[in-house]
Protein backbone atom coordinates (compact mmCIF):
# COMPACT_ATOMS: atom_id res chain seq x y z
CA UNK A 1 0.00 0.00 0.00
CA UNK A 2 1.40 3.38 -1.05
CA UNK A 3 2.01 5.84 1.80
CA UNK A 4 0.92 8.91 -0.17
CA UNK A 5 -2.32 7.30 -1.32
CA UNK A 6 -2.93 6.02 2.19
CA UNK A 7 -2.49 9.57 3.51
CA UNK A 8 -5.06 10.76 0.96
CA UNK A 9 -7.53 8.09 2.03
CA UNK A 10 -6.83 8.80 5.72
CA UNK A 11 -7.70 12.45 5.03
CA UNK A 12 -11.22 11.32 4.12
CA UNK A 13 -10.91 11.23 0.33
CA UNK A 14 -12.28 8.16 -1.46
CA UNK A 15 -9.97 7.28 -4.36
CA UNK A 16 -11.85 6.11 -7.46
CA UNK A 17 -10.29 5.04 -10.75
CA UNK A 18 -11.57 6.85 -13.83
CA UNK A 19 -11.09 3.97 -16.23
CA UNK A 20 -12.48 0.55 -17.08
CA UNK A 21 -11.74 -2.04 -19.75
CA UNK A 22 -12.06 -5.75 -20.40
CA UNK A 23 -8.28 -5.97 -20.22
CA UNK A 24 -8.22 -4.54 -16.68
CA UNK A 25 -10.79 -7.10 -15.65
CA UNK A 26 -9.37 -10.19 -17.31
CA UNK A 27 -5.74 -9.55 -16.31
CA UNK A 28 -6.66 -8.85 -12.69
CA UNK A 29 -5.36 -5.28 -12.97
CA UNK A 30 -8.48 -3.80 -11.39
CA UNK A 31 -8.12 -6.07 -8.38
CA UNK A 32 -4.45 -5.08 -8.22
CA UNK A 33 -5.13 -1.33 -8.03
CA UNK A 34 -7.75 -1.94 -5.37
CA UNK A 35 -5.18 -3.83 -3.32
CA UNK A 36 -2.12 -1.71 -4.02
CA UNK A 37 -3.38 1.82 -4.70
CA UNK A 38 -6.27 2.35 -2.26
CA UNK A 39 -8.81 2.43 -5.11
CA UNK A 40 -12.34 2.06 -3.71
CA UNK A 41 -14.48 2.86 -6.74
CA UNK A 42 -14.58 2.97 -10.54
CA UNK A 43 -16.08 5.44 -12.99
CA UNK A 44 -16.63 4.98 -16.70
CA UNK A 45 -17.99 7.16 -19.48
CA UNK A 46 -18.58 6.91 -23.24
CA UNK A 47 -15.03 8.06 -24.03
CA UNK A 48 -13.54 5.38 -21.77
CA UNK A 49 -15.60 2.64 -23.41
CA UNK A 50 -14.80 3.96 -26.88
CA UNK A 51 -11.08 3.72 -26.15
CA UNK A 52 -11.45 0.26 -24.63
CA UNK A 53 -13.40 -1.08 -27.63
CA UNK A 54 -11.12 0.52 -30.21
CA UNK A 55 -7.92 -0.77 -28.61
CA UNK A 56 -8.97 -4.07 -27.12
CA UNK A 57 -8.95 -7.40 -28.96
CA UNK A 58 -10.37 -8.98 -25.83
CA UNK A 59 -13.84 -7.98 -27.00
CA UNK A 60 -13.58 -9.91 -30.28
CA UNK A 61 -15.02 -13.25 -29.07
CA UNK A 62 -18.07 -11.54 -27.58
CA UNK A 63 -18.57 -9.45 -30.72
CA UNK A 64 -18.57 -12.63 -32.82
CA UNK A 65 -21.07 -14.22 -30.46
CA UNK A 66 -23.35 -11.19 -30.60
CA UNK A 67 -23.09 -11.08 -34.39
CA UNK A 68 -24.13 -14.73 -34.56
CA UNK A 69 -27.14 -13.91 -32.40
CA UNK A 70 -28.17 -11.16 -34.81
CA UNK A 71 -27.65 -8.37 -32.30
CA UNK A 72 -27.77 -4.83 -33.66
CA UNK A 73 -25.27 -2.20 -32.58
CA UNK A 74 -27.45 -0.80 -29.79
CA UNK A 75 -27.95 -4.24 -28.27
CA UNK A 76 -24.25 -5.07 -28.62
CA UNK A 77 -23.25 -1.79 -26.96
CA UNK A 78 -25.57 -2.44 -24.03
CA UNK A 79 -24.40 -6.01 -23.53
CA UNK A 80 -20.67 -5.29 -23.79
CA UNK A 81 -20.61 -2.21 -21.56
CA UNK A 82 -22.88 -3.66 -18.88
CA UNK A 83 -20.88 -6.90 -18.85
CA UNK A 84 -17.73 -4.93 -18.04
CA UNK A 85 -19.50 -2.94 -15.35
CA UNK A 86 -21.06 -6.06 -13.83
CA UNK A 87 -17.67 -7.75 -13.56
CA UNK A 88 -16.15 -4.59 -12.08
CA UNK A 89 -18.99 -4.51 -9.54
CA UNK A 90 -18.05 -8.02 -8.48
CA UNK A 91 -14.42 -6.99 -8.02
CA UNK A 92 -15.51 -3.99 -5.94
CA UNK A 93 -18.13 -5.85 -3.91
CA UNK A 94 -15.91 -6.47 -0.84
CA UNK A 95 -15.27 -2.72 -0.59
CA UNK A 96 -18.99 -2.06 -0.98
CA UNK A 97 -19.80 -4.46 1.84
CA UNK A 98 -17.02 -3.16 4.10
CA UNK A 99 -18.11 0.49 3.72
CA UNK A 100 -21.87 -0.11 4.02
CA UNK A 101 -22.34 0.88 0.40
CA UNK A 102 -20.53 4.20 0.59
CA UNK A 103 -17.70 3.04 -1.67
CA UNK A 104 -17.12 -0.03 -3.84
CA UNK A 105 -19.21 1.68 -6.50
CA UNK A 106 -18.96 1.31 -10.29
CA UNK A 107 -20.58 3.97 -12.48
CA UNK A 108 -22.07 3.56 -15.95
CA UNK A 109 -23.54 6.43 -17.96
CA UNK A 110 -26.76 6.72 -19.90
CA UNK A 111 -26.14 7.38 -23.60
CA UNK A 112 -25.10 11.04 -24.03
CA UNK A 113 -27.65 11.51 -26.80
CA UNK A 114 -30.28 11.42 -24.05
CA UNK A 115 -28.74 14.29 -22.07
CA UNK A 116 -31.56 16.67 -23.04
CA UNK A 117 -34.39 14.11 -22.93
CA UNK A 118 -35.77 13.52 -19.44
CA UNK A 119 -38.00 10.55 -20.23
CA UNK A 120 -35.38 8.74 -22.26
CA UNK A 121 -32.78 9.28 -19.54
CA UNK A 122 -35.09 7.82 -16.89
CA UNK A 123 -35.86 4.79 -19.07
CA UNK A 124 -32.19 4.17 -19.88
CA UNK A 125 -31.18 4.53 -16.23
CA UNK A 126 -33.71 1.89 -15.21
CA UNK A 127 -32.58 -0.43 -18.02
CA UNK A 128 -28.89 -0.09 -17.13
CA UNK A 129 -29.60 -0.72 -13.45
CA UNK A 130 -31.64 -3.83 -14.22
CA UNK A 131 -29.18 -5.14 -16.81
CA UNK A 132 -26.10 -4.80 -14.61
CA UNK A 133 -28.04 -6.33 -11.75
CA UNK A 134 -25.52 -5.57 -8.99
CA UNK A 135 -26.31 -3.48 -5.90
CA UNK A 136 -23.13 -1.42 -6.16
CA UNK A 137 -23.76 -0.07 -9.65
CA UNK A 138 -24.29 3.69 -9.88
CA UNK A 139 -26.03 5.22 -12.89
CA UNK A 140 -24.49 8.37 -14.33
CA UNK A 141 -26.91 11.08 -15.41
CA UNK A 142 -25.69 14.39 -16.89
CA UNK A 143 -26.44 17.48 -14.81
CA UNK A 144 -28.31 19.24 -17.60
CA UNK A 145 -31.57 21.10 -17.04
CA UNK A 146 -33.42 18.08 -18.47
CA UNK A 147 -31.29 15.80 -16.33
CA UNK A 148 -32.45 17.31 -13.04
CA UNK A 149 -35.96 15.77 -13.08
CA UNK A 150 -34.45 12.53 -14.38
CA UNK A 151 -32.15 12.45 -11.35
CA UNK A 152 -35.13 12.89 -9.05
CA UNK A 153 -37.20 10.20 -10.76
CA UNK A 154 -34.35 7.70 -10.86
CA UNK A 155 -33.56 8.18 -7.17
CA UNK A 156 -37.28 7.90 -6.39
CA UNK A 157 -37.12 4.39 -7.85
CA UNK A 158 -34.40 3.50 -5.35
CA UNK A 159 -31.52 3.67 -7.86
CA UNK A 160 -28.20 5.26 -6.84
CA UNK A 161 -27.03 8.06 -9.12
CA UNK A 162 -23.73 9.66 -10.10
CA UNK A 163 -24.57 13.09 -11.49
CA UNK A 164 -21.95 14.00 -14.08
CA UNK A 165 -20.86 17.03 -16.11
CA UNK A 166 -21.31 19.58 -13.31
CA UNK A 167 -19.31 22.73 -13.94
CA UNK A 168 -21.13 25.67 -12.33
CA UNK A 169 -22.35 26.57 -8.88
CA UNK A 170 -25.98 27.29 -9.81
CA UNK A 171 -26.04 24.06 -11.79
CA UNK A 172 -24.71 22.26 -8.72
CA UNK A 173 -27.40 23.78 -6.50
CA UNK A 174 -30.08 22.43 -8.83
CA UNK A 175 -28.43 18.99 -8.74
CA UNK A 176 -28.56 18.94 -4.93
CA UNK A 177 -32.20 20.05 -5.03
CA UNK A 178 -32.94 17.20 -7.45
CA UNK A 179 -31.23 14.77 -5.08
CA UNK A 180 -33.21 15.80 -2.02
CA UNK A 181 -36.47 15.77 -3.99
CA UNK A 182 -35.59 12.27 -5.20
CA UNK A 183 -35.02 11.05 -1.64
CA UNK A 184 -38.32 12.51 -0.52
CA UNK A 185 -40.11 10.68 -3.31
CA UNK A 186 -38.17 7.49 -2.60
CA UNK A 187 -39.29 7.65 1.02
CA UNK A 188 -42.88 8.11 -0.09
CA UNK A 189 -42.45 5.10 -2.39
CA UNK A 190 -41.34 2.97 0.56
CA UNK A 191 -37.64 2.67 -0.26
CA UNK A 192 -34.96 2.34 2.42
CA UNK A 193 -33.11 5.65 2.14
CA UNK A 194 -29.95 4.20 3.65
CA UNK A 195 -29.45 2.08 0.52
CA UNK A 196 -29.64 5.04 -1.90
CA UNK A 197 -26.34 6.79 -2.58
CA UNK A 198 -25.29 9.59 -4.86
CA UNK A 199 -22.24 11.59 -5.84
CA UNK A 200 -22.15 14.90 -7.66
CA UNK A 201 -19.29 14.90 -10.17
CA UNK A 202 -17.91 18.43 -10.28
CA UNK A 203 -15.47 18.86 -13.17
CA UNK A 204 -12.25 20.70 -12.41
CA UNK A 205 -9.52 20.83 -15.08
CA UNK A 206 -11.82 21.82 -17.92
CA UNK A 207 -12.73 25.01 -16.03
CA UNK A 208 -9.08 26.05 -16.05
CA UNK A 209 -8.68 25.10 -19.71
CA UNK A 210 -11.59 27.30 -20.79
CA UNK A 211 -10.82 30.27 -18.54
CA UNK A 212 -7.09 30.18 -19.30
CA UNK A 213 -7.91 30.22 -23.01
CA UNK A 214 -9.99 33.35 -22.54
CA UNK A 215 -7.35 35.03 -20.39
CA UNK A 216 -4.61 34.26 -22.92
CA UNK A 217 -6.66 35.93 -25.64
CA UNK A 218 -6.65 39.22 -23.72
CA UNK A 219 -4.06 41.75 -24.84
CA UNK A 220 -4.64 44.43 -22.23
CA UNK A 221 -6.17 45.00 -18.82
CA UNK A 222 -6.09 42.87 -15.62
CA UNK A 223 -6.76 39.66 -17.56
CA UNK A 224 -3.19 39.74 -18.88
CA UNK A 225 -1.86 39.02 -15.38
CA UNK A 226 -0.44 35.50 -15.59
CA UNK A 227 -1.16 35.02 -11.86
CA UNK A 228 -4.86 34.65 -12.71
CA UNK A 229 -4.28 31.49 -14.73
CA UNK A 230 -4.55 27.92 -13.55
CA UNK A 231 -6.46 28.67 -10.34
CA UNK A 232 -10.12 28.84 -11.34
CA UNK A 233 -10.74 25.08 -11.36
CA UNK A 234 -9.69 24.64 -7.74
CA UNK A 235 -11.36 27.88 -6.60
CA UNK A 236 -14.63 26.90 -8.27
CA UNK A 237 -14.55 23.46 -6.65
CA UNK A 238 -13.80 24.94 -3.22
CA UNK A 239 -16.84 27.19 -3.51
CA UNK A 240 -18.89 24.16 -4.55
CA UNK A 241 -17.87 22.39 -1.34
CA UNK A 242 -18.89 25.47 0.65
CA UNK A 243 -22.27 25.33 -1.06
CA UNK A 244 -22.53 21.61 -0.24
CA UNK A 245 -21.87 22.24 3.44
CA UNK A 246 -24.49 24.97 3.55
CA UNK A 247 -27.07 22.97 1.60
CA UNK A 248 -27.15 19.79 3.66
CA UNK A 249 -28.39 21.46 6.84
CA UNK A 250 -31.76 22.53 8.23
CA UNK A 251 -35.06 20.83 8.95
CA UNK A 252 -35.71 19.46 5.46
CA UNK A 253 -32.42 17.60 5.32
CA UNK A 254 -32.49 16.58 8.98
CA UNK A 255 -35.86 14.89 8.45
CA UNK A 256 -34.41 12.81 5.62
CA UNK A 257 -31.25 12.06 7.55
CA UNK A 258 -33.35 10.80 10.48
CA UNK A 259 -34.83 8.29 8.04
CA UNK A 260 -31.40 7.03 6.99
CA UNK A 261 -30.54 9.37 4.10
CA UNK A 262 -26.91 9.95 3.17
CA UNK A 263 -25.46 13.21 1.92
CA UNK A 264 -24.70 13.40 -1.78
CA UNK A 265 -20.90 13.47 -1.73
CA UNK A 266 -19.00 15.90 -3.96
CA UNK A 267 -16.81 14.04 -6.44
CA UNK A 268 -13.91 15.84 -8.08
CA UNK A 269 -13.81 14.76 -11.73
CA UNK A 270 -11.66 15.74 -14.70
CA UNK A 271 -8.66 15.72 -12.37
CA UNK A 272 -6.02 14.95 -14.98
CA UNK A 273 -3.96 18.13 -15.44
CA UNK A 274 -4.10 19.25 -19.07
CA UNK A 275 -1.48 22.02 -18.94
CA UNK A 276 2.04 20.57 -18.58
CA UNK A 277 3.16 23.78 -16.85
CA UNK A 278 0.98 22.96 -13.84
CA UNK A 279 1.64 20.51 -11.01
CA UNK A 280 0.24 17.19 -12.21
CA UNK A 281 -1.29 16.46 -8.79
CA UNK A 282 -2.91 19.86 -8.16
CA UNK A 283 -6.50 18.76 -8.72
CA UNK A 284 -6.03 16.10 -6.07
CA UNK A 285 -3.81 17.56 -3.36
CA UNK A 286 -5.37 21.05 -3.51
CA UNK A 287 -8.88 19.63 -3.08
CA UNK A 288 -8.29 17.37 -0.10
CA UNK A 289 -11.23 17.52 2.31
CA UNK A 290 -13.03 14.78 4.20
CA UNK A 291 -16.22 13.34 2.76
CA UNK A 292 -15.28 13.71 -0.90
CA UNK A 293 -14.41 11.44 -3.80
CA UNK A 294 -11.61 12.04 -6.29
CA UNK A 295 -11.83 9.99 -9.48
CA UNK A 296 -8.53 9.89 -11.34
CA UNK A 297 -7.14 8.49 -14.56
CA UNK A 298 -4.34 6.09 -13.68
CA UNK A 299 -1.66 8.55 -14.82
CA UNK A 300 -2.84 11.01 -12.18
CA UNK A 301 -3.20 8.27 -9.59
CA UNK A 302 0.41 7.23 -10.18
CA UNK A 303 1.60 10.85 -9.99
CA UNK A 304 -0.07 11.26 -6.60
CA UNK A 305 1.46 7.98 -5.44
CA UNK A 306 4.89 9.18 -6.55
CA UNK A 307 5.01 12.77 -5.35
CA UNK A 308 1.59 14.00 -4.21
CA UNK A 309 1.81 15.91 -0.93
CA UNK A 310 -1.26 15.59 1.32
CA UNK A 311 -1.33 18.65 3.58
CA UNK A 312 -4.62 18.28 5.42
CA UNK A 313 -7.82 20.15 4.59
CA UNK A 314 -7.13 22.27 1.51
CA UNK A 315 -10.70 23.40 0.97
CA UNK A 316 -12.41 24.90 4.02
CA UNK A 317 -9.58 27.31 4.97
CA UNK A 318 -9.59 28.75 1.43
CA UNK A 319 -13.21 29.82 0.91
CA UNK A 320 -12.38 33.54 1.03
CA UNK A 321 -9.39 33.10 -1.29
CA UNK A 322 -11.55 31.17 -3.76
CA UNK A 323 -14.26 33.83 -3.78
CA UNK A 324 -11.65 36.57 -4.22
CA UNK A 325 -10.09 34.76 -7.18
CA UNK A 326 -13.43 34.27 -8.93
CA UNK A 327 -14.21 37.96 -8.36
CA UNK A 328 -10.83 38.91 -9.84
CA UNK A 329 -11.67 36.88 -12.92
CA UNK A 330 -15.03 38.64 -13.22
CA UNK A 331 -13.28 42.01 -12.86
CA UNK A 332 -10.91 40.96 -15.65
CA UNK A 333 -13.88 40.36 -17.94
CA UNK A 334 -14.43 36.61 -17.60
CA UNK A 335 -18.14 35.83 -17.99
CA UNK A 336 -18.59 32.92 -15.56
CA UNK A 337 -22.06 31.98 -16.76
CA UNK A 338 -20.91 31.85 -20.37
CA UNK A 339 -17.92 29.71 -19.36
CA UNK A 340 -20.21 27.21 -17.63
CA UNK A 341 -22.69 27.12 -20.52
CA UNK A 342 -19.84 26.54 -22.97
CA UNK A 343 -18.31 23.76 -20.88
CA UNK A 344 -21.61 21.94 -20.39
CA UNK A 345 -22.38 22.03 -24.11
CA UNK A 346 -18.86 20.89 -24.99
CA UNK A 347 -18.99 18.16 -22.33
CA UNK A 348 -22.17 16.67 -23.75
CA UNK A 349 -20.92 17.06 -27.32
CA UNK A 350 -17.62 15.30 -26.56
CA UNK A 351 -19.43 12.33 -25.05
CA UNK A 352 -21.81 12.20 -28.02
CA UNK A 353 -18.83 12.07 -30.38
CA UNK A 354 -17.19 9.32 -28.30
CA UNK A 355 -20.46 7.36 -28.21
CA UNK A 356 -20.88 7.67 -31.97
CA UNK A 357 -17.29 6.51 -32.49
CA UNK A 358 -17.86 3.58 -30.14
CA UNK A 359 -20.94 2.53 -32.07
CA UNK A 360 -19.19 3.00 -35.42
CA UNK A 361 -16.32 0.79 -34.28
CA UNK A 362 -18.69 -1.82 -32.90
CA UNK A 363 -20.90 -1.75 -35.99
CA UNK A 364 -17.88 -2.40 -38.21
CA UNK A 365 -16.80 -5.26 -35.94
CA UNK A 366 -20.24 -6.83 -36.07
CA UNK A 367 -20.31 -6.61 -39.88
CA UNK A 368 -16.85 -8.14 -40.10
CA UNK A 369 -17.89 -10.97 -37.80
CA UNK A 370 -20.91 -11.71 -39.99
CA UNK A 371 -18.87 -11.71 -43.20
Amino acid sequence: MNDRLKALADAGVSIWLDDLSRERLETGNLADVVRDKNVVGVTSNPAIFQTALADGERYDPQVRELAAQGADVDRATLVITTDDVREACKVMRPVFDATDGVDGRVSIEVSPGSAHDTEKTVAEAAELYKTVGEPNVMIKIPGTKEGWPAITETLAAGISVNVTLIFGLEQYRNVMEAYVAGLEQARANGHDLSTIHSVASFFVSRVDSEIDKRLEAMTEGPGTDAALRGKAGVANARLAFKMYEEFFTGERWEALEADGARKQRPLWASTGVKNPDYDDTMYVVDLVVEGTVNTMPEKTLDAVADHGEVRGDRVRPFYDDAAAHMQALADAGIDYDDVIETLLKEGVDKFVVAWDELQTTLSASLEAARA
